[in-house]
């Protein structure tokens, strides 16, 4: 499993890809949709976690591109 990708806010107002550990973003975007979907790809090709943050930081939704050692049991399919 790869490094995973964050989707952050700015200070400046605008949004970031950031993978875990880099100092650097790897985009700078003007809306977080932008930033989510051009993050997609990366987290795919990392086989990682899309983890997407609010205006405040906080953690708001995570996508799994990975394999998952715990998958869901969905037992209605």
């Amino acid at each position: 499993m790869g490094k995973n990708v964050h989707v952050t806010h700015r200070k400046d107002g605008s949004w970031a890809i950031k993978k875990e550990g880099n100092e650097r973003a790897s985009g700078l975007y003007d809306t977080q949709r932008e930033a989510i979907k051009d993050g997609q790809p990366i987290a795919k090709e990392e086989k990682s976690d899309l983890i997407i943050h609010d205006r405040e930081n906080r953690i708001r939704d995570r996508d799994s591109y990975g394999p998952d050692p715990c998958p869901p049991k969905d037992k209605k399919h």
